[in-house]
């Protein structure tokens, strides 16, 4: 890895035209350097290099090294490692892999045509994935959790012992492996190889519910477009089909196991996290977000890969430059080590031959665009255009083949060249690394599709195209085998059948497999740390406030607590959490090497190696990829954690929604709380702060569970119950709960609410000691959240008017619709006995109209308008529109949702009947 080129090429290069107004002196200055690296090594030349840097500093010259190196591999021809394996069966292998996933697709779209799917990304990863499944990718082969060293060892390393770290007994807990989701086909064909998945089931890619297992419970299994755990939960690890969502959980997920292996909870070393991304999908945010986080926390076991094909959907990625160089100079920049795969083997003789550096200079003034028409153009083509640029290309192609030319590989295409960057990457120390391996898109796909601007969307073939494709990969296939898009798959005791699975047994089975085996955490009384909250005698307190109380009195329950990921975006002390920071300090890998300014505070501030906060500074979308990643440790790692999650709640749903969905789609089990929520409680800060939608947007994930309670003792009854759900009956859930920073009185939970408020909604009592008639109900109020002393106190204006009301806290809007719609669909099913609504049994004592309010906009009441009981009306009031700066009750006189207008909607209600 020290010397990419040859001292000869490095020669070359010093002779690319530039303006120089003293050549000779220049020449001496090469010539010196040349001779030093020659006489002394790599490391000489480099610390020469790092002091004339520092010199040029202190005369501040102004100038820094370029961070981009010459178009060439970084692993020289002299540092590869000997290929480890049998070179012809692992190509034919991949060959196979790359027919049945093109198989797989065109056969669904020959009979389906809307179904879509995708060839061309996996024929240019192919070679990627083979390689690490062939040689890196450890399967987890322990169901139980490894317990790390004792606190204050650290664990052994080294790769002989049979109790290494990341191991039980020779037993491996497994690496993460991340897949780019347009290779899933790549994916279900090695599995069908490897006898997982059956003709039947490649039969029925991307037909879910046509599936005989879908339909009848039995036989072929459906298989989804991408990777999503959720449909295929005892397949699919991560999901990474939205593009950017893979790369920054990657991240966080090495760090996570960090954070477990440093809290003395798993030993997470020996593992490594490897992602398989696009070119393209580094455009995105997400993916590029946390490169610093992974570099200063020294995520040496993370390695990306990122595929770059140069080719996007609709066309080039940088057309007019070179992403390859712009992501090494980006990843370089981050504090990556950075492995460049350019050219295959094929390449290193012609190298070998460019004594004056031809090639490299060719490849600086090409860009990327070019290069994808080199890549859909023949041999004939790529010697006049690309060899034939000058006489010294030229001469470098003589007596090579139109042929031969055609089929020089890209690094990515080259399982040795491949394997080399692999090993190096596994065996970086310090650093995360990441390959930039240069590759086709649609490779071997011919005039059907390689480099082609269509080619992502490429689904269909000719004849003449499938049979171009067999002879390009010599596949043994007839021509009406290839022509009706037979799979393929050699016999059991066959020398490929055989390799591939001696293979994957060495590395601990097949992948990718998700295990669900997890023990159980028992959960503490509700009394041992809610008390408080149950039985709050009127005290007044916000509901974050409480919260905040609760947790910290769960992580000193000695079974729990120590599973408990307390998760905040740089907002502890806004919630109030400062007191955790001595109580349980925020982790940190390298401990606290300062003396923080408020040492001598009781909330000062301190961080540690074994710190059980995550504090994610002001990264939404880091602290929600902190937050997945331990939410699925269950599934991950075999060790359930319970993640908080608490931030402003405006900055939830609304800004990170995909990152959710994707945590949906992986089956988390962790709380997300949404503090100073709704659109009127966090007065002076505005319209971007103000949340008035997220509960709209919670109750569309089904395994979400969306609370809005208004008192402690409500949300008390949630956590519990939350708590039991996921870590002792291990149901895969997660709940979303909104918390407010207004201070009122807290009742006590009536006894007996506990099954209502899980439900949805129940009848408060609590405020009755001002109404003008019991005896027949006039009119009922609903409210949730921070909303429903508003709805109490319009309660008691009604009493003193002479008019009765019966209030009910709504504690989920989203749990009452669904049960609302369950009976619905079981009535359209015909069942004989579908259920009444809760909500409608709930409200069966009264007969007028119905109010609700909340702070939120008017869908989410609206949501259970159908559930109601038959002839009541029903007003809904809510916070619609942008939100503003001003007081609390200015605000909820703005919006309409204050009691003096809750009042007024009553009395409208009532006049109108």
């Amino acid at each position: 890895m020290n010397a990419p080129i040859s001292p000869s090429q490095l020669r070359a290069l010093f002779d690319m035209p530039v303006h120089d107004p003293d050549p000779v002196e220049t020449a001496e200055w090469r010539e010196a350097f040349v001779a030093l690296a020659e006489a002394h090594g790599p490391e000489r030349a480099r610390w020469m290099l790092d002091e004339l840097a520092r010199l040029a500093r202190a005369r501040r010259i102004g100038w820094q090294p370029e961070l981009a190196t010459p178009y060439v591999n970084t692993i020289a021809v002299d540092d590869q490692p000997v290929f480890p394996g049998d070179l012809a069966i692992e190509e034919r292998l991949a060959s196979l892999m790359r027919w049945n996933a093109l198989a797989m697709v065109v056969r669904a779209n020959q009979a389906y045509g809307e179904l879509g799917g995708h060839i061309a990304s996996y024929a240019s990863a192919a070679d990627l994935f083979e390689t690490g499944f062939n040689h890196f990718f450890h399967a987890r082969t322990d169901a139980e959790p490894r317990r790390a060293a004792p606190s204050g060892e650290r664990p052994p390393r080294g790769g002989s012992d049979p109790h290494e770290v990341g191991e039980r007994g020779g037993q491996h807990l497994g690496d993460l492996v991340f897949f780019q989701p347009h290779s899933a086909p790549g994916v279900y064909a090695r599995a069908f190889l490897e006898g997982r998945l059956g003709e039947d089931d490649l039969t029925h890619y991307r037909q879910e519910l046509t599936a005989p297992a879908f339909t009848e419970g039995r036989g072929a299994r459906g298989l989804s477009s991408y990777p999503h755990p959720y449909l295929m939960p005892d397949f699919w690890q991560f999901p990474t089909g939205s593009m950017g969502i893979g790369p920054i959980s990657s991240i966080y997920h090495a760090r996570f196991m960090r954070y477990l292996t440093h809290r003395n909870l798993l030993n997470c070393e020996g593992r490594k996290v490897w992602g398989v991304f696009g070119d393209g999908e580094m455009d995105e945010p997400e993916s590029m977000s946390a490169l610093t986080l992974a570099a200063r926390e020294k995520l040496d076991n993370l390695v990306w890969v990122v595929n770059c094909n140069l080719q996007r959907l609709d066309g080039p990625v940088r057309g007019n430059g070179r992403i390859i160089d712009e992501l090494e100079k980006l990843f370089a920049g981050a504090g990556w080590n950075v492995i460049k795969l350019v050219w295959g083997s094929d390449w290193d003789g012609l190298f070998a031959r460019d004594t004056g550096g031809a090639l490299a200079r060719a490849f600086a003034n090409t860009v990327d665009g070019q290069m994808q028409t080199f890549a859909a153009k023949d041999g004939r083509y790529n010697r006049d255009t690309f060899f034939g640029q000058d006489e010294a290309l030229a001469r470098l192609a003589q007596g090579m083949t139109d042929e031969q030319i055609d089929r020089l590989k890209r690094g990515g295409h080259d399982l040795v060249k491949i394997h080399a960057a692999y090993a190096a990457a596994a065996a970086h120390s310090g650093q995360p690394t990441v390959i930039l391996a240069h590759t086709k898109k649609g490779y071997g796909m011919g005039s059907a599709g390689q480099g082609k601007m269509t080619t992502h969307s490429q689904k269909k073939f000719e004849d003449t195209d499938l049979i171009e494709f067999r002879d390009r990969f010599d596949l043994p296939l007839t021509d009406a085998q290839a022509t009706s898009l037979a799979f393929y798959k050699p016999a059991e005791d066959s020398p490929e059948m055989r390799y591939l699975l001696d293979r994957r047994a060495a590395l601990g089975g097949s992948m990718p497999r998700r295990v669900t085996d997890c023990e159980p955490v028992a959960k503490p009384a509700i009394a041992a740390y809610a008390q408080f909250a149950v039985a709050a005698a009127g005290k007044e307190m916000s509901t974050t406030m409480a919260f905040v109380r609760m947790l910290g009195n769960l992580m000193k329950d000695a079974a729990l607590g120590p599973r408990v990921v307390p998760i905040v975006a740089d907002e502890a002390r806004t919630f109030g959490m400062a007191n955790l920071f001595k109580q349980v300090g925020i982790y940190s890998s390298v401990g606290q090497r300062y003396a923080p300014e408020d040492i001598g505070s009781v909330l000062s501030y301190r961080e540690a190696t074994d710190g059980q906060i995550l504090e994610e500074g002001i990264s939404e979308a880091g602290a929600i990829a902190s937050w997945t990643a331990a939410a699925t440790s269950y599934s991950v790692h075999g060790l359930a954690m319970l993640p908080f999650y608490i931030y402003y709640s405006m900055f939830g749903f609304q800004r990170v929604g995909d990152q959710i969905w994707a945590a949906a789609d992986q089956r988390a089990r962790g709380f997300l709380l949404g503090a100073t929520s709704g659109r009127t409680t966090l007065g002076g800060e505005g319209l971007q702060h103000q949340d008035g939608s997220s509960h709209l947007i919670a109750a569309t994930i089904p395994n979400c569970k969306a609370y809005d309670p208004a008192f402690a003792g409500e949300m008390a009854v949630i956590v519990d119950a939350g708590i039991r759900e996921m870590m002792v009956e291990q149901k895969d859930v997660f709940y979303y709960v909104t918390l407010m920073n207004e201070n009122y009185a807290q009742p006590d939970l009536p006894a007996g609410a506990e099954a209502d408020v899980l439900r949805g909604c129940y009848r408060f009592e609590g405020w009755q000691g001002a109404r003008a008639d019991s005896s027949k109900v006039e009119v009922t109020l609903l409210g949730s959240g921070a909303i429903l002393t508003e709805v109490i106190k319009a309660a008691q204006q009604l009493a003193e008017q002479g008019i009765t009301a019966e209030v009910f806290s709504v504690t989920s809007w989203s749990e009452l619709a669904r049960d609302g719609r369950a009976c619905e669909e079981r009535a359209l099913a015909g069942e004989a006995e579908p259920g009444t609504p809760f909500i409608a049994r709930q409200l069966a004592g009264g007969s007028g109209p119905v109010i609700a309010a909340t702070d939120y906009v008017r869908t989410v009441p609206e949501s259970v308008r159908a559930f109601l009981p038959e002839g009541r009306r029903f007003l809904t009031l809510g916070t619609d529109g942008f939100g503003r700066s001003d007081t609390r009750a200015a605000l909820r006189q703005f919006f309409g949702v204050d009691a003096q207008r809750i009042v007024r909607a009553a009395r409208h209600a009532l006049a109108s009947r």
